[in-house]
């Protein structure tokens, strides 16, 4: 996460998902699953075809309608968001929801694993049709302005929002080291994913603690999540922060539910979104038709039940609802 990256956040601006959630989460998530794509229509030759299976083929762009594929950008090591299973198949939240997507358009949701901050940069390079991967929708990132320094680094996004969450701090399990909110950490160490909204909120706090006066928070970034885990889990520092679906998911299943556990409530709720490119406003518009479809239809509910995170259910889609 640079210029605004996060998951995740570069400006302020987490997700939610109730804490009393945590339970249900841990539960349901142990035993998710997901699809990775959808079916649907590769040629301009089955393009009615696809109209008549899928009923909002014809709001894509020609170009993509004819591809029958919308190319994905994703750190794909999240879970439950995102992640591989087992056999290495892309699960999680997110790809669950990119197939309902692909079935309302007729075209498959094809996963591109890269690392978390370089994903806008790949949007605007063309080399993604979309980025979904936890990426909080925020000013910052629509405006394509980086949220430290405040200069403009890029042309920014459209964000289609589907789910909505915020950002926890855990510990290790057992060991909180005082901590129960943000301003605890005055004097410690947190890990957390670079680029992220944790990292974002980590930088903010340390510029209090160090006008109070009590000890500098030391924060030590990495390229994903699982890397700030391992930190974590091996004594490395003193807590760690992430996206409250994310971190419910490591305390419930780090260790067989041993290493970990959650402090404080979550703070900073906001939405994730689906990052298109400002010139792409076809393919935006039709994403957020689709999403709306599958909300109504009750797929988008199931989805977001199978993985215990109903708290973060959004109720319509959206576009550019961060600030």
């Amino acid at each position: 996460m640079t210029a605004s990256t996060t998951r995740r956040s570069t400006a302020a601006r987490s997700r939610i998902a109730a804490v009393s959630a945590i339970a249900v989460a841990g539960a349901l998530l142990l035993t998710a699953c997901g699809d990775q794509t959808t079916s649907g229509s590769g040629t301009k030759e089955k393009d009615s075809a696809a109209t008549s299976a899928a009923p909002l083929a014809d709001k894509l762009p020609q170009s993509i309608r004819d591809k029958g594929v919308i190319k994905v950008g994703s750190d794909i090591a999240y879970p439950p968001v995102e992640f591989k299973d087992a056999s290495g198949k892309v699960v999680g939240i997110d790809p669950d929801i990119a197939d309902a997507l692909g079935k309302q358009l007729g075209v498959k949701f094809e996963f591109e694993n890269g690392t978390f901050d370089t994903l806008i940069t790949g949007l605007r390079s063309k080399r993604y049709d979309v980025a979904m991967s936890a990426m909080t929708d925020t000013k910052a990132r629509q405006d394509g302005v980086d949220s430290e320094t405040g200069k403009k680094v890029g042309e920014g996004v459209d964000f289609v929002d589907y789910f909505t969450a915020g950002v926890s701090i855990y510990t290790k399990k057992g060991d909180d080291q005082g901590i129960k909110t943000w301003s605890d950490l005055c004097g410690k160490k947190i890990v957390v994913q670079r680029g992220t909204v944790s990292e974002d909120l980590a930088k903010a706090e340390n510029a209090k603690c160090l006008k109070a006066k009590k000890g500098k928070i030391t924060i030590e970034p990495f390229d994903n999540d699982q890397q700030a885990q391992t930190r974590l889990r091996a004594g490395g520092a003193d807590a760690g922060s992430s996206d409250f679906p994310v971190a419910a998911y490591a305390v419930k299943t780090s260790g067989g539910g041993n290493d970990f556990q959650l402090v404080g409530e979550q703070v900073e709720a906001a939405p994730y979104g689906i990052a298109v490119a400002k010139n792409n406003t076809e393919l935006r518009d039709a994403l957020q038709a689709a999403l709306d479809a599958i909300i109504k239809n009750g797929e988008y509910e199931k989805i977001i039940a199978k993985w215990g995170v109903q708290a973060g259910a959004v109720t319509e889609a959206k576009i550019n609802g961060g600030s």
